[in-house]
């Protein structure tokens, strides 16, 4: 094996066999199929990573399909936002496809296959036909209505296509084998009666395919060359050629179903249905919760494009599913932030400080860097006066060596500004501090090229000035659920495990130069984390989500 295919991922590996085999370049065809019936999450991202990475790969269209074949659960909000989603992650679709576009031609065949006797209209119950169907180690048996003629079946699938009959009352069941080892080919269904209306082809249709029998087709009117799906399709890749072996032309391309294993998020879930679940009822505030694993939730929270498609490309494709560590989603944005997030100062828990020695009524302007990492990036003015917000957790009155932050009695650099020493604290009736004295080195100016700029001190804190600060609200978020896999016990209903912690809300104080920052920039607060301004923003009002922080806190807190 060369090295080439070495790095190639199984599923490239396939693509290789069958050009190896005599398939075109340009019969190379992809497509992303989701169902309108909910938003996209992290799970679909690494499917959407995937067939769109193919086609930059090997410079395939990729079609974006909705396979929209339930209108009881699918709604245009949706479409919308998976539309959304997706050219948010930076791909373009080759052409916006529907299911439903395809009503007519998959109605069309399934008379065919009623016409020759491939296909036959059951009016059993669904419970009738459940305990006929057999299990895994015992055959089915056939229903009554099998052998109905071919004239009565297309009769009734014409009044059930009028809307003659009413929901459960008549399904359509190809005509396979009910003594199949593959359950799902023990005559499965087709079509059932939906008097439901549809977002897009409205009150049309009375019945709808079932999506084992639109998928396959809808890849084969698409000439998509490769289907590539979640394992838990394996066992319907033998209904999806048995479906296409009864359509296809040998002048097009045949559609190859092929599987890939799901990845699960820790501390979350990736289920649709449950995702609607904490959303209805309000556990969390919309499908775009920052809380969410969702790809809107992540957007708003304050993920990129880029860390999210890093994060599909270095858990890659495999054959077995498994749970991903969210610290590892984690370490893909704070790597992306580190090189494109403007740093700003930010106190979030703030204590007072006061500078003794410092003029009164005085203030300066002082240089800060926006980011070490970007020199284009220039830097801005911050304002310096006596008195200041440190963070509380930055001072400390009995300290021991290895604390590097102020004490009483030691020195410490304000970032950008002066070298300080503790001197004393003023304390409540409980005794909590409300302030802290210090002295400053008036020639300790950071940049001023002084000696006594150039004095090292172990220590560094952010700051604010009291009179220049604007307050802001700050939303700190945590794990959505205690448990890692709170999917993994069937027998345990998976909102037991919600984090009750899983937002604080704080107000926080900004340097000024954030007075007039919109929805969805981005910055590091300095030593505290990367946030996001969030669109609950106002002018009056300021708000910020916390992306992450700048270490995995997380696997510490874990440990312990």
């Amino acid at each position: 094996m060369s090295n080439e295919e070495r790095s190639l991922n199984f599923i490239e590996l396939i693509i290789e066999e069958d050009l190896k085999k005599g398939l075109q370049q340009d019969e190379l065809r992809f497509r992303f199929p989701p169902e309108p019936n909910g938003y996209l999450h992290v799970g679909h991202a690494s499917s959407i990573c995937l067939n769109f990475g193919l086609g930059l790969k090997y410079n395939a269209p990729v079609n974006l399909r909705f396979d929209d074949t339930n209108p009881a659960k699918e709604e245009q909000e949706y479409v919308d936002a998976i539309k959304r989603d997706i050219e948010w992650l930076g791909y373009e679709w080759a052409e916006e496809r529907y299911a439903s576009d395809y009503f007519q031609q998959l109605y069309d065949w399934a008379v065919n296959f009623i016409q020759r006797g491939l296909a036959y209209i059951d009016s059993q119950s669904s419970e009738d036909m459940a305990k006929q169907k057999g299990t895994p180690t015992q055959p089915g048996t056939n229903s009554p209505y099998r052998n109905r003629s071919v004239e009565e079946n297309l009769e009734l699938f014409e009044k059930m296509k009028n809307g003659e009959f009413p929901e459960g009352s008549h399904v359509l069941r190809a005509k396979i084998d009910m003594a199949s080892s593959n359950m799902l080919m023990r005559d499965p269904i087709m079509y059932r009666i939906l008097n439901k209306h549809h977002h897009r082809t409205g009150d049309s249709w009375h019945i709808y395919p079932m999506y084992d029998w639109a998928h396959g087709e809808s890849d084969y009117i698409e000439s998509v060359s490769h289907s590539f799906c979640t394992l838990e399709f394996s066992m319907h890749r033998e209904l999806y050629d048995w479906f296409l072996d009864q359509v296809y032309d040998d002048n097009q391309t045949r559609p190859k179903q092929r599987e890939f294993a799901r990845r699960n998020l820790s501390h979350t879930v990736v289920s649709k249905r449950k995702l609607l679940q904490l959303v209805q009822e309000g556990h969390v505030t919309g499908w775009d919760d920052p809380r969410m694993s969702t790809i809107s939730g992540l957007r708003r929270r304050g993920y990129t494009p880029m860390s999210i498609r890093n994060f599909a490309d270095t858990i890659g494709i495999a054959k077995r599913t498994n749970l991903v560590d969210v610290s590892l989603l984690e370490f893909c944005v704070r790597e992306d932030l580190n090189k494109t997030a403007p740093r700003v100062m930010a106190v979030l828990d703030p204590v007072k400080l006061v500078i003794d020695n410092y003029p009164e009524g005085e203030e300066e302007w002082l240089d800060a860097e926006n980011s070490p990492e970007d020199e284009s990036a220039g830097s801005r003015k911050v304002p310096f006066s006596k008195e200041l917000y440190i963070e509380r957790e930055d001072f400390m009155e009995e300290a021991s060596r290895k604390y590097f932050r102020l004490t009483l009695g030691k020195e410490v650099r304000l970032k950008n500004a002066y070298i300080i020493k503790g001197e004393s604290v003023v304390k409540d009736s409980e005794g909590n501090i409300t302030e802290i004295h210090c002295t400053y080195d008036a020639d300790s100016r950071s940049g001023s090229g002084s000696e006594a700029s150039m004095r090292k001190v172990k220590g560094t804190l952010h700051w604010v000035s009291i009179q220049h600060a604007i307050p802001a609200e700050i939303r700190i978020y945590d794990r959505l659920f205690t448990n890692e896999n709170p999917d993994g016990d069937k027998e345990v209903d998976f909102k037991s495990y919600i984090n009750p912690n899983s937002l604080e809300v704080i107000t926080g104080y900004l340097e000024p130069s954030l007075k007039d920052v919109k929805d969805g920039e981005q910055f590091q607060f300095q030593r505290l984390g990367y946030f996001c301004v969030d669109r609950d923003t106002t002018p009056e009002k300021i708000v910020f989500n916390k992306t992450v922080g700048l270490r995995d806190t997380w696997t510490k807190v874990e440990s312990k």
